[in-house]
């Protein structure tokens, strides 16, 4: 039997908040404060990827789940940033031995930021709408459970059978808690339980939260969270030098030097389950749909040319990153080998390939200029087709119209779409499919991740993909700014401990 409880939570957090400031990878000391958490301070965030609505129950992307998700909005249980699943909404839970019947203990004197009072019902009101809502976002994440109910305080789920899977996706939007009957307009506003009230979008500039100080939990620490959508690294950096914004996420570790030469910022590097992806349309009749064609690019790619551009990060050679249960070292699939790409593309009969590059317009120039020389070298040609993000999602995500994308993939426990033959990848492998079956079927951690590690190295074996590098969490960090999240910081962005002095 698993329990969890919120005292256990706590200690995981407080824990997590000691490796975030002493031990991240690579990173610099944290930055010390010279004075005491202003309680009235206003802490503004430079982010990188602004959502183009609010409405986190239906519209995807990874810029809505970074900042309401934990702050605004909960579910009954979260994840710190080192991928620990603890209790939230509900103050403990249990599993049964055969993983079929999980139980939630609703915690008491929790309010929405409208006033009222979080009940059971809400629960099972909200989980049961998205299992029944198929345009609410991953709604399918609910398909095994067959009844949600509550007795008293708890909340009981019974499934049709094991799903290893199930408490990590309650933590994401699947288990979003919302208020029954609720008439917020969830595109431009927000209701949630969270330490932080939305207060203000400024479309195309910032959003600002507030504290919440009727929350049911520790109050956040600072009043007021501003954030900043500053694409461009170097605008950032001047806004930051000018002392514009207190934070910088998603920043280029190659201006460590021009940041830290104040003493005013430290550049922070964390683990992060950034995947750099290059995706190959291997629809029937392309090119691509050769597994020897996707093996010479994968082979033709200088994977450590990438790191060393970017300053930050480690290579990756398959679609699982070391933070996630079933990574392996599968640097032995694609070693870089501009003759064997050669001579792949030879056996498969293929001259003077034409391919194009479809790529978000703000990712940094030097990933298509790295893909253009090295395919360059071994006889393909590479056209590249910069976008903005919101063709790219028309275009490449939904209607499938692409030879070569990339993307940097920020979710984490996110293989279950390399198992889906309809997801934008194009990738079907039966095999893998029922691998990733059973790794969900599975009652024990540890069988469940051997299954994922033994689909996935099929679906680098296949050549699915490549993945250009497993990307950092590069932040640089006022020095009176603490408590700042540098793990995973591009996926979700715990502020509840954020606090800024006056020092």
């Amino acid at each position: 039997m698993l329990r969890r409880t919120a005292i256990a939570a706590a200690s995981i957090l407080a824990a997590g908040a000691l490796l975030l400031s002493a031990c991240s990878g690579g990173s610099s000391p944290a930055p010390s404060t010279t004075g005491e958490p202003d309680p009235d301070a206003s802490a503004a965030i430079r982010l990188v990827l602004e959502p183009s609505n609010l409405d986190i129950r239906q519209t995807a992307g990874a810029a809505l789940d970074q900042i309401l998700v934990d702050n605004v909005y909960q579910g009954l249980v979260g994840r710190t940033p080192e991928q620990e699943i603890v209790p939230v909404l509900a103050s403990d839970y249990e599993v049964s031995p055969d993983g079929l019947t999980y139980t939630f203990t609703l915690q008491e004197g929790v309010t929405f930021h409208d006033g009222q009072e979080l009940t059971p019902q809400d629960v099972v009101w909200s989980l049961t709408t998205r299992k029944a809502t198929p345009e609410w976002r991953d709604s399918a994440r609910l398909a095994n459970v067959t009844s949600i109910t509550a007795d008293g305080q708890d909340v009981v789920l019974t499934l049709a059978e094991p799903d290893s899977s199930l408490l990590w996706n309650l933590t994401g939007r699947a288990g979003i808690i919302l208020k029954e009957g609720d008439t917020v307009d969830y595109s431009t506003a927000a209701n949630g339980t969270g330490p932080f009230v939305l207060q203000d979008w400024r479309q195309g500039d910032s959003i600002t939260f507030v504290r919440n100080d009727d929350y049911w939990g520790e109050p956040a620490q600072v009043a007021e969270v501003v954030f900043d959508y500053i694409p461009d690294n170097q605008a950032a950096l001047n806004a930051a030098l000018a002392g514009e914004v207190d934070v910088l996420t998603g920043f280029d570790a190659n201006l460590r030097e021009q940041v830290e030469q104040g003493g005013d910022f430290t550049l922070e590097l964390g683990e992060s389950t950034d995947k750099g992806t290059l995706a190959f349309n291997q629809k029937p009749g392309s090119p691509l749909a050769d597994q020897r064609v996707r093996q010479a690019i994968r082979q033709a790619i200088d994977h450590d040319a990438f790191v060393e551009a970017l300053g930050a990060g480690e290579t990756q050679y398959g679609p699982i990153p070391s933070l996630d249960p079933g990574y392996e070292d599968l640097s032995d699939v694609a070693p870089y080998d501009p003759e064997a790409a050669r001579a792949l593309l030879d056996e498969a009969g293929v001259e003077d390939l034409e391919l194009t590059l479809t790529i978000p317009n703000f990712y940094p120039t030097t990933i298509p200029q790295i893909l253009v020389s090295n395919l360059n070298e071994v006889g393909i040609t590479l056209e590249v087709d910069s976008v903005d993000f919101s063709t790219w999602l028309n275009d490449v995500y939904v209607n499938q119209d692409y030879d070569l994308s990339f993307v940097l993939h920020t979710e984490a426990r996110d293989f279950e779409n390399w198992a889906n033959p309809d997801y934008y990848f194009t990738y079907d492998n039966a095999e893998v499919q029922d691998l990733y079956a059973q790794s969900l079927a599975a009652t024990d951690e540890a069988e469940a991740a051997a299954l994922l590690a033994e689909a996935a190295r099929i679906v680098s074996e296949d050549a699915a993909a490549d993945w250009l590098y497993n990307g950092a969490s590069v932040v640089a960090v006022g020095t009176n700014i603490t408590g700042m999240p540098s793990i995973n910081v591009n996926e979700r962005l715990n502020l509840a401990e954020l606090a800024k002095s006056n020092g």
